[in-house]
């Protein structure tokens, strides 16, 4: 197929896949906030956001406006075409014959697929084992006390009504191990770890044209979304100290989950379209015939997995000093932090929204607010006496 034009691909965010990185929006007014967020004690609140942080634009959505959600090229939307997305994780497979003869074209669809943003959030679960007596048998079982999500994508962006972000579109290092068409991760040809290599990485295109000339009957192109530079560990140690201020004593779980992820184009074959079939799927797990499928799949599929679309929560510049899209953890958690007390003493399981942040910064703290509005006075006052009394003596913890 000969070497690729390196020439801009008109019509979409960022020009030209050359060079070490691809920005796929513009950044006018791109606002950079300090650290300078008063330290808050361990076991208190954090203050009304409103009383520390006038300067940000309350006026913004907290959810950004996507204006192509299915983020596929018009000139692929036929009766070829097949697009499925995974329901758990949100993960897109693609297949179109198209895709597997035009470099061209794939590269533009994978240009298309990065300007959607990854959906990153913060999962915090508290559980407690109860012991029960079943068939005269005592039995440990886990009880969920509360299980509370805070989306992230909102932060991803400067200026959420017109999707202006950070993003950065770009092809792996020759010594990051990873599939480069091939079944196994591994560096580049010729490549070793402590060696420094002078000879420029393959671009975009160029990856594209030698998915398009390589012959294997099953291969996949893959695009990873991620968020980079955020501080997990610092987040997750304001969280913890902030659910155990409640004074809970179960086992509180942190984590980051993040949706929407990756996007898969596999080859226009019977393999990939069976592999991509619901009834099929439960068919092999149903008759254990994963078992061989499987491992047929998984030594059968010759994968590039060498596109990242980096979505940056933060970036540090040449002084050692961070400069944030929108918001910095802590932030983040001065303005929630009033919002997940109030879900984690209401023992919620869901994802926070912008009701509960209004109730958080305007409301009175009343436990199980939303669940006991229109009961009577008694049963209120009630629920609010058990809720002290568990604040001071403890609760959800393990029961014998």
């Amino acid at each position: 197929m000969g070497k690729p034009s390196t020439s801009p691909v008109p019509g979409l965010p960022g020009g030209s896949s050359d060079g070490d990185a691809v920005s796929l929006h513009t950044q006018p007014g791109d606002r950079v906030f300090d650290d300078d967020v008063p330290e808050l004690q361990s076991d208190d609140l954090p203050p009304l956001y409103s009383d520390i942080e006038a300067d940000i634009n309350t006026n913004a959505p907290l959810l950004p406006a996507l204006h192509n959600p299915t983020y596929i090229l018009d000139t692929l939307n036929d009766a070829a075409n097949y697009h499925t997305v995974d329901a758990n994780h949100g993960a897109e497979f693609l297949i179109n014959r198209r895709l597997d003869k035009d470099p061209g074209l794939l590269e533009r669809q994978i240009q298309l697929s990065a300007t959607k943003p990854p959906r990153p959030s913060i999962r915090i679960l508290g559980t407690h084992s109860q012991t029960v007596q079943e068939k005269g048998k005592s039995e440990k079982k886990p009880i969920t006390d509360f299980d509370v999500v805070l989306e992230l994508t909102p932060y991803l962006f400067s200026d959420p009504t017109r999707g202006v972000s950070w993003t950065k579109l770009r092809t792996v290092e020759d010594n990051e191990k990873t599939r480069r068409g091939t079944v196994l991760r591994k560096r580049a040809p010729g490549v070793k770890r402590d060696l420094e290599i002078t000879n420029p990485k393959p671009t975009l295109a160029e990856w594209c044209h030698r998915y398009c000339a390589n012959h294997a009957g099953v291969k996949s192109f893959a695009l990873a979304r991620q968020m980079v530079g955020f501080d997990e560990e610092r987040m997750k140690q304001k969280l913890e100290a902030l659910v155990r201020g409640t004074n809970y004593r179960g086992k509180v779980t942190i984590t980051f989950p993040v949706r929407d992820s990756c996007i898969v184009v596999y080859n226009d074959s019977k393999v990939n379209k069976w592999r991509l079939t619901p009834w099929v799927i439960w068919l092999c797990y149903l008759s254990f015939l994963w078992l061989l499928t499987w491992p047929f799949l998984f030594l059968r599929t010759k994968k590039f997995e060498v596109a990242v679309a980096e979505w940056p929560f933060s970036v540090q510049e040449a002084n050692g000093n961070k400069r944030y899209v929108s918001m910095s953890e802590d932030h983040i958690y001065n303005l929630w932090g009033r919002a997940i007390s109030r879900a984690v003493l209401d023992k919620r399981q869901g994802t926070l929204d912008q009701e509960d942040l209004i109730a958080s910064q305007t409301a009175p703290a009343e436990p199980f607010g939303t669940a006991l509005e229109g009961a009577p006075r008694f049963l209120r006052e009630g629920i609010s006496a058990i809720t002290a009394v568990n604040r001071q003596l403890g609760w959800g913890g393990d029961s014998w």
